[in-house]
């Protein structure tokens, strides 16, 4: 009786820990595509080191003023996600179209069927950059007004901790003061611009080494976008 129960304590414990072991392993890992999504959003063609399309986006306003950015998603919807209604309602960049945040946890197949309609356009974009962008709309869009203030358009991070974090995650590749920066601008000249720091801090940057900080906290992320304030321009 005694080895009965012991054999079966023992295939119980078995079981467990197989499927301990084996379900997360077979769990699907989605942030790294969500990432990638984002550097999507963010510059699409760079990303995938094609040419910038030459015409305007057919969807862009005639009474845009930067038509040379139009294919960009957030150069319509914003790195709020919120287009019209967000950070770009006081800029020139504001051509009244609207966010993306409506689409937030829809079905990704049928955000990756609206990409590639007539609206949208990006039939040059594989299978599965086109997954990864829509995998981006329905899953990875932040709250940034958990960690921006729209009115103020200031980090509502802790700076302080956002040094340390700066310095350990960042400053290797974008140096100590922003600026060792191998493409764009040094990182202290877009502080008028927290959202777009901060899309990048969560993403990364299209077609560079840059990780992205999406698995951490969030607040990681908003601390050294509060700190990038102190950085010289």
């Amino acid at each position: 009786m005694i080895a009965h129960r012991i054999s079966v304590l023992a295939a119980v414990v078995a079981a467990f820990v197989t499927g301990f072991i084996v379900t997360p392993a077979s769990a699907a890992e989605i942030e790294s595509a969500i990432a990638r999504g984002g550097k999507l959003y963010d510059n699409w063609y760079k990303e995938l080191k094609m040419e910038r399309p030459d015409s305007a986006h057919p969807s862009y306003p005639a009474s845009g003023k930067y038509p040379k950015q139009s294919w960009r998603c957030k150069e319509c919807h914003g790195w709020d996600y919120k287009g019209k209604d967000g950070m770009l309602a006081k800029g020139d960049h504001n051509v009244g179209i609207k966010g993306i945040t409506g689409a937030a946890g829809k079905d990704p197949a049928a955000i990756g069927a609206i990409l590639k309609d007539k609206t949208h356009g990006y039939d040059k974009l594989g299978e599965k950059d086109i997954a990864d962008l829509a995998l981006f709309v329905s899953k990875g869009q932040s709250d940034m007004g958990k960690f921006i203030d729209l009115a103020a358009a200031k980090p509502k991070g802790n700076a302080a901790k956002g040094e340390v974090y700066y310095n350990t995650l960042c400053a290797g590749c974008h140096g100590v003061d922003g600026k060792k920066v191998s493409t764009g601008a040094a990182v202290g000249a877009l502080k008028d611009d927290p959202w777009q720091l901060l899309h990048k801090a969560f993403n990364g940057q299209p077609a560079e080494a840059m990780p992205a900080l999406r698995s951490l906290d969030p607040a990681i992320a908003a601390d050294i976008v509060a700190y990038s304030q102190t950085l010289p321009q």
